[in-house]
């Protein structure tokens, strides 16, 4: 006896559904999958045929074509799985984020899933579950310091306007010091690292005195001018400026991107840039490290060579340095800023409303 298909036509309407179904990145594979056999069903296509073009069984094409049949395209939707019911509700979930939100347990700084769970009488997991899907970190904490400098905004201004337009025939230098880099000697042999096992060192060390990095970086190019001294003072400074100095071509201005530091604004470098004209200082606004690019240069030279490396002297350290920064310079590159002025005000604004609970 030949097999019968039920009938099956659809509406223009449900046939521009369908077919956006499987155009849409967002839809699952599965509803997809299901959209396509119909819109095959409704061309004559047969279950074998369906089945053989899709990969699928034929008892698949026809449970799709006959949920269509009844149910239409709410037919196409996944089905209630059977199981036990939802043991946590709403109100659950609503208590569990108002009291991590807005509250802190007794004799600790912040939740922890087990002191959750004993408080709202759910388990760990469920907690664990909650927080996951509301993307809340109790254990983390992250840190921020807002400027108060007056000039803020017209800093900001001034320098971003450097990175993203910088002036012909001159040169951005972003500089700073990085102080205080220890050399520090590992009390026993590092072991390498092996497949399973990563790289050991032991916890101790010795202290072999310290060293202070001063370095320009190219804003344009990501090349980098360093030079490591023992002590830092605006003494040192202005040495590491005429290295600057130096190292720039006599046919090019230069302006110097720094932070606040005093260092930097003794009356003895107030002299030096008045006597190098060719020299434009730029101030970044108080507590605004982030806008400038050597620091995070910097972060990178502690990441991928200080923060491991072992040494047992000073100088063993600063000749370190300086063979990264030469490797540095054989490829630099630099650090693409893509914000301009106004998106980093209005981002600040916008934080400035969040933490103040403020329309104003």
């Amino acid at each position: 006896m030949a097999y019968l298909l039920p009938a099956l036509s659809i509406t223009d309407a449900e046939r521009a559904e369908l077919r956006r179904w499987t155009r849409r990145t967002t839809t699952s594979q599965g509803l997809a999958l299901r959209a396509r056999i119909i819109l095959a069903a409704a061309e004559g296509w047969s279950n074998t045929d369906i089945a053989d073009d899709f990969q699928i069984s034929r008892a698949t094409a026809s449970k799709w074509r006959i949920r269509f049949v009844e149910s239409g395209l709410d037919g196409l939707a996944d089905a209630p799985r059977p199981g036990a019911p939802r043991s946590i509700s709403d109100d659950d979930v609503d208590r569990v984020i108002a009291k991590t939100l807005e509250q802190t347990p007794r004799g600790a700084t912040h939740w922890t899933t087990r002191s959750m769970a004993a408080t709202t009488g759910l388990s760990q997991s469920s907690i664990s579950r909650i927080w996951r899907a509301f993307s809340l970190r109790p254990h983390r904490v992250e840190t921020f310091k807002l400027s108060n400098d007056p000039l803020f905004v017209s800093k900001v201004r001034d320098i971003v306007g450097l990175y993203l337009d910088p002036p012909d025939k001159a040169v951005v230098l972003c500089v700073d010091e990085k102080s205080q880099i220890q050399a520090l000697e590992r009390t026993q042999p590092l072991l390498p690292m092996r497949p399973g096992i990563a790289e050991r060192r032991s916890h101790d060390y010795v202290r072999h005195g310290t060293t202070t990095l001063f370095a320009g970086l190219e804003a344009k190019t990501g090349r980098v001018v360093g030079k490591c001294y023992r002590r830092h003072r605006a003494t040192e400074f202005i040495r590491f400026l005429r290295i600057i100095d130096e190292a720039v071509p006599r046919d090019l201005d230069v302006h110097v991107i720094m932070d606040n530091y005093a260092t930097h604004k003794t009356e003895s470098v107030r002299r030096w840039f008045a006597r190098h004209p060719r020299f434009h200082a730029h101030f970044t606004p108080t507590y605004a490290s982030w806008i400038n690019l050597v620091e995070s240069w910097f972060a990178v030279l502690t990441r991928r060579h200080i923060k491991r490396s072992s040494h047992r002297s000073t100088r063993q350290l600063e000749a370190a340095i300086r063979d990264y920064i030469d490797q540095n310079n054989k490829q630099p590159t630099p650090f693409i800023w893509t914000k301009n002025a106004d998106q980093i005000l209005q981002s600040i604004k916008r934080f400035c409303l969040s933490i103040s609970d403020s329309d104003h």
